[in-house]
């Protein structure tokens, strides 16, 4: 009675009615902790298990199995006794207590001892849970590798894959010719008709690239669920092919299959047009998904990209609300250029029983940076630091990058050495924050300290601020060494924003030949600003040779390009040849070329 009761999940009851016997066996003892592991009563199972053993009861190989799986790291050094009372008793030879330790070690992240605990067991203990226990651990942490090569063992060991298992290893495969290995196994072993399988093939072939794959994986099934069609679906929705998901979703349709909340999703992930989003919103309600909180975000994030923040607005107010709800509007009021607007939802959120989660500071914050909103941004930052998010590496990166944009360079530095951890972003936002106040030598200096810590590797992002500082700060030296130390010592070619603040920097130093030499290097296309901003050089110097060089060779690409001609006669004016200047003036009214005049005004 006690076995059936728990179940069926009346484990109160079951409690009840053992506390009540006035003789308690060893197996109803056992009955009683496997029961409440398996329902969420795992701190009264903990007890039980623990009065058996002081009362010198035998534990079998189901309650050893039920406590074991369930033990995380809060309760690891709990496991580890009873998993030396599993080797001490001998039960750590069945297969089911075997998979329980190993689960164990999974739970808590420690690979090394779950490996050790399969390495203590002979393998003819091992049957087909132990090895998708492995796969799907090792899977969960990364280890795609050894997952594979226990995948290998489990074929050799003659122990048949189930779902579960080719399920794991195609979900976690990026590599294409290791998915197509894996899903030919699985169709050899008659897998081909299951729908987990396909499904999971499909999604393996859409993250190797290869839609042709996905789409014939998807023909072959013959049985296709709302899983399929969904998973196909977002195929074709992550690579913006509005169209192909448009015409999945009608043969879906028409299949007799019911759209739900990830189907539109989907859809609306891909809306290239305000028009399509309004269509998708008239079947959401059709279909009675309006009042799904997962579609009324979606429909909100819609508007909102196509700029409709009027109608996404609208639909927030009157839709059910979760945190991504609110960090959705918020976005989407600061990247349509209503930053007050997204800060006085935040207020609202905050007053709310809902608690923001980093993204929703990430965003607040970028907003006071936008707007050079000092006070705000301070708010927020002493919010963070009482509400422990100060931990957070993104949300200190973006609070350097917020006190720089304010002004006050000492507080980025002062966010930059408090952080318990930081990576390359750190780093470039705390060497931005010197280019942006003009602290060249600072940014070299940070440079060398990041390269001192070794961990950390710049990327691209790290030496166009450095060259951006060295540029507004004339550091001619500092600049080469760092070209230099990028394509030498880290092995990046140089893309156009570096080669455009070297140019930049030789312009305003005055070494025009060097610049030129610099651009003809790499061949860098007339249309590319690095000629404009070598022309703009040449004005400042008054170097006629290379300036009517670089005019004859942007006019080639945009002879209606007033600017030119404008930016050539000044140059010819800035040496004193007057004549010139007017002559490029003349020739200029003479194609019909006319500058726009420029205007500004202010309101008061």
């Amino acid at each position: 009675m006690l076995s059936s009761c728990s179940k069926l999940g009346g484990i109160s009851y079951a409690c009840e009615v053992f506390d009540k016997m006035p003789k308690k066996e060893v197996a109803v003892w056992n009955v009683m902790v496997t029961g409440c592991m398996e329902n969420w009563y795992q701190g009264h199972g903990f007890d039980l298990f623990k009065q058996m053993h002081f009362l010198g009861l035998k534990h079998d190989n189901y309650s050893f199995a039920s406590v074991l799986s369930t033990c995380y790291i809060e309760n690891l050094g709990f496991g580890r006794q009873v998993q030396a009372l599993v080797v001490k008793t001998g039960f750590l030879f069945r297969a089911s207590v075997l998979n329980a330790a190993i689960t164990m070690y999974f739970n808590c992240e420690d690979v090394e001892n779950a490996c050790r605990v399969l390495e203590e067991v002979e393998c003819s203990v091992y049957d087909g849970i132990t090895f998708n226990v492995m796969i799907d651990g090792l899977l969960n942490v990364g280890r795609v590798e050894q997952a594979l090569l226990m995948f290998r063992e489990m074929l050799e060991a003659c122990l048949g894959p189930s779902e579960l298992t080719f399920v794991s290893l195609m979900s976690s495969c990026s590599c294409r010719r290791v998915g197509d290995q894996v899903y030919a196994q699985a169709v050899k072993l008659g897998f081909e008709q299951s729908t987990s399988v396909s499904n999971a093939a499909i999604t393996m072939y859409s993250t190797c690239g290869d839609l042709n794959a996905a789409r014939l994986v998807f023909e072959r099934l013959e049985q296709k669920d709302i899983v399929s069609w969904n998973t196909l679906l977002s195929t074709y929705a992550q690579r913006s092919s509005s169209s192909s998901a448009f015409v999945i979703y009608m043969e879906m349709r028409r299949s007799g299959i019911e759209p739900d909340e990830f189907t539109f999703g989907s859809l609306l992930s891909c809306s290239e047009f305000i028009e399509m989003g309004e269509m998708i919103h008239a079947l959401v309600f059709k279909n009675g998904l309006i009042s799904r909180v997962q579609v009324s975000n979606a429909l909100v994030s819609s508007y909102s990209k196509h700029g409709e923040m009027y109608q996404a607005y609208k639909l927030f107010q009157m839709s059910p609300k979760n945190l991504i709800s609110w960090n959705t509007i918020i976005s989407g009021f600061f990247l349509n250029g209503f930053p007050a607007q997204g800060l006085e939802q935040l207020t609202k959120l905050l007053i709310s029983n809902l608690r923001p989660n980093s993204y929703t500071f990430s965003i607040a914050i970028s907003i006071c940076a936008s707007i050079s909103s000092l006070n705000n941004g301070k708010q927020l930052h002493a919010y963070i630091l009482r509400h422990d998010f100060s931990s957070e590496t993104s949300l200190g990166n973006a609070l350097i990058t917020m006190y720089a944009k304010c002004g006050t360079l000492n507080w980025s530095l002062r966010v930059f050495n408090e952080m318990i951890a930081k990576d390359t972003i750190s780093w470039n936002a705390l060497i931005s924050a010197f280019a942006q106040h003009g602290e060249g030598k600072e940014a070299v200096n940070c440079f060398k300290a990041m390269k001192g810590v070794g961990r950390v590797k710049p990327d691209q992002a790290t030496f166009t601020a450095l060259l951006s500082a060295c540029s507004h700060a004339g550091l001619v030296d500092d600049a080469t060494w760092i070209l230099n130390s990028m394509v030498n010592e880290y092995g990046f070619d140089p893309g156009e924003d570096h080669l455009s603040c070297m140019v930049d920097l030789l312009g305003r130093a005055g070494y025009l030949d060097e610049a030129e030499r610099v651009i003809d290097s790499k061949h860098i296309e007339p249309c590319s600003n690095i000629w404009w901003t070598l022309f703009s050089a040449c004005a400042a110097h008054s170097n006629l040779r290379l300036a009517r060089i670089i005019a004859k060779f942007l006019l080639e690409t945009e002879q209606n390009n007033p600017s030119v001609y404008v930016l050539l006669s000044n140059t010819y004016a800035a040496a004193g040849q007057w004549e010139e200047a007017a002559r490029v003036r003349e020739s200029m009214k003479n194609v019909g070329v006319m500058k726009q005049p420029g205007s500004s005004w202010i309101s008061i």
